[in-house]
């Protein structure tokens, strides 16, 4: 995996949009997870992150590449700190 990151606005039409879809599904699949563990909040985070960020894939060539990296940046993370707390106590709220 070496090849050079592209920024969205260089990506084609085809790569904007298998981004955008395989980060609303880690947003989903660990929403998945949080729901097992009983972490309502989270899963309701996660789950409309990955609705907005699926609504931006259809005409994502038409919308501003700010707010879609923004969005992105944001799922990213939220999966990201959702992985690297699975040993914690589970939530009840």
């Amino acid at each position: 995996m070496n090849a050079i990151s592209k920024r969205l606005d260089e990506m084609t039409l085809v790569e904007r949009t298998n981004l955008l879809e395989t980060v609303a599904d880690a947003l989903e699949a660990s929403a998945d997870e949080a729901e097992t563990l009983g972490d309502a909040r989270f899963v309701t985070n996660s789950t409309c992150l990955a609705s907005t960020i699926r609504g931006m894939c259809g005409d994502l060539a038409l919308r501003d590449f700010q707010a879609a990296e923004l969005l992105l940046e944001q799922g990213m993370l939220l999966v990201y700190q959702f992985s690297n707390r699975k040993g914690a106590r589970p939530y009840l709220n």
